[in-house]
Protein backbone atom coordinates (compact mmCIF):
# COMPACT_ATOMS: atom_id res chain seq x y z
CA UNK A 1 0.00 0.00 0.00
CA UNK A 2 1.21 3.34 -0.97
CA UNK A 3 1.24 5.94 1.41
CA UNK A 4 0.66 8.70 -1.36
CA UNK A 5 -1.94 8.17 -4.51
CA UNK A 6 -4.16 10.14 -6.04
CA UNK A 7 -7.98 9.85 -5.42
CA UNK A 8 -10.10 11.72 -8.27
CA UNK A 9 -13.80 11.09 -6.46
CA UNK A 10 -11.94 12.64 -3.26
CA UNK A 11 -10.77 15.75 -5.09
CA UNK A 12 -13.67 16.36 -6.65
CA UNK A 13 -15.35 16.47 -3.30
CA UNK A 14 -13.13 18.59 -2.07
CA UNK A 15 -13.03 21.09 -4.83
CA UNK A 16 -17.16 20.41 -4.39
CA UNK A 17 -16.75 21.67 -0.37
CA UNK A 18 -14.16 24.67 -1.66
CA UNK A 19 -16.35 26.21 -3.58
CA UNK A 20 -19.10 25.44 -0.63
CA UNK A 21 -17.11 27.57 1.78
CA UNK A 22 -16.12 29.67 -0.15
CA UNK A 23 -20.00 30.50 -0.92
CA UNK A 24 -20.94 30.42 2.70
CA UNK A 25 -18.07 33.30 3.09
CA UNK A 26 -19.32 35.65 0.60
CA UNK A 27 -23.06 35.38 1.27
CA UNK A 28 -23.17 34.85 5.09
CA UNK A 29 -21.35 37.48 7.35
CA UNK A 30 -22.72 35.65 10.28
CA UNK A 31 -25.24 33.40 11.56
CA UNK A 32 -25.38 29.68 11.97
CA UNK A 33 -24.81 28.83 8.64
CA UNK A 34 -21.30 30.90 8.27
CA UNK A 35 -20.19 29.97 11.94
CA UNK A 36 -21.10 26.39 13.13
CA UNK A 37 -22.43 24.80 9.71
CA UNK A 38 -18.85 26.31 7.63
CA UNK A 39 -16.72 24.76 11.06
CA UNK A 40 -18.43 21.50 10.19
CA UNK A 41 -17.61 21.43 6.58
CA UNK A 42 -14.11 22.27 6.60
CA UNK A 43 -13.15 19.24 8.54
CA UNK A 44 -14.95 17.39 6.13
CA UNK A 45 -12.92 19.67 3.28
CA UNK A 46 -9.81 18.96 5.10
CA UNK A 47 -10.14 15.57 4.73
CA UNK A 48 -11.34 15.09 1.25
CA UNK A 49 -8.80 17.33 0.50
CA UNK A 50 -5.82 15.02 2.44
CA UNK A 51 -7.67 11.71 1.37
CA UNK A 52 -7.10 12.80 -2.61
CA UNK A 53 -3.34 12.46 -1.80
CA UNK A 54 -2.84 10.59 0.63
CA UNK A 55 -3.95 6.59 1.28
CA UNK A 56 -4.47 6.45 4.98
CA UNK A 57 -7.31 4.63 6.94
CA UNK A 58 -10.28 7.10 7.66
CA UNK A 59 -9.28 6.86 11.14
CA UNK A 60 -5.92 7.99 10.98
CA UNK A 61 -6.88 10.61 8.44
CA UNK A 62 -9.40 11.78 11.16
CA UNK A 63 -7.33 11.95 13.91
CA UNK A 64 -5.10 14.08 11.68
CA UNK A 65 -7.76 16.81 10.32
CA UNK A 66 -9.09 16.95 13.85
CA UNK A 67 -5.61 17.56 15.26
CA UNK A 68 -5.62 20.76 12.76
CA UNK A 69 -8.93 21.84 13.14
CA UNK A 70 -8.29 21.81 17.31
CA UNK A 71 -4.39 23.44 16.68
CA UNK A 72 -5.84 26.41 14.73
CA UNK A 73 -9.05 26.88 17.28
CA UNK A 74 -6.63 26.56 20.21
CA UNK A 75 -4.03 29.42 18.83
CA UNK A 76 -6.98 31.32 17.99
CA UNK A 77 -7.05 31.13 22.17
CA UNK A 78 -3.83 32.48 22.68
CA UNK A 79 -4.01 35.34 19.48
CA UNK A 80 -2.08 33.77 16.96
CA UNK A 81 -2.79 36.63 14.51
CA UNK A 82 -1.76 39.66 16.79
CA UNK A 83 1.17 37.71 17.34
CA UNK A 84 2.40 37.19 13.75
CA UNK A 85 0.69 40.86 13.45
CA UNK A 86 -1.76 39.91 11.30
CA UNK A 87 -4.78 40.67 12.79
CA UNK A 88 -6.01 43.36 10.02
CA UNK A 89 -5.60 40.81 7.23
CA UNK A 90 -8.51 39.49 5.71
CA UNK A 91 -7.29 36.17 4.20
CA UNK A 92 -5.30 35.34 7.48
CA UNK A 93 -9.12 36.18 10.18
CA UNK A 94 -10.68 33.78 7.15
CA UNK A 95 -8.35 31.18 7.25
CA UNK A 96 -7.10 30.63 10.65
CA UNK A 97 -10.22 32.68 12.56
CA UNK A 98 -9.81 35.06 14.98
CA UNK A 99 -11.56 34.16 17.90
CA UNK A 100 -11.62 30.87 20.00
CA UNK A 101 -15.01 29.21 20.37
CA UNK A 102 -15.92 25.87 22.23
CA UNK A 103 -18.86 26.10 19.97
CA UNK A 104 -16.77 25.60 16.77
CA UNK A 105 -14.74 22.03 18.75
CA UNK A 106 -18.04 20.81 18.59
CA UNK A 107 -18.62 21.42 15.26
CA UNK A 108 -15.03 20.04 14.34
CA UNK A 109 -16.14 16.64 16.39
CA UNK A 110 -19.78 16.49 15.04
CA UNK A 111 -17.81 16.77 11.42
CA UNK A 112 -15.67 14.42 12.13
CA UNK A 113 -18.20 11.66 13.43
CA UNK A 114 -19.71 12.93 10.37
CA UNK A 115 -16.85 11.58 8.33
CA UNK A 116 -16.09 7.98 9.94
CA UNK A 117 -19.84 7.02 10.15
CA UNK A 118 -20.02 8.14 6.20
CA UNK A 119 -16.42 6.04 5.42
CA UNK A 120 -17.84 3.43 7.48
CA UNK A 121 -20.98 2.76 5.66
CA UNK A 122 -19.64 3.25 2.52
CA UNK A 123 -17.31 0.17 3.23
CA UNK A 124 -20.14 -2.39 4.24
Amino acid sequence: MSLIKFNKTYAIYAILLFTIEAWIAVVFKSGFIRHTFGDFLVVILLYCAFKSIFNLKPKYMVAIVITIAFGIEFLQLANLLAFLNLEDNYWAKLILGSTFHISDLIAYTLGCITILITEYKNTK
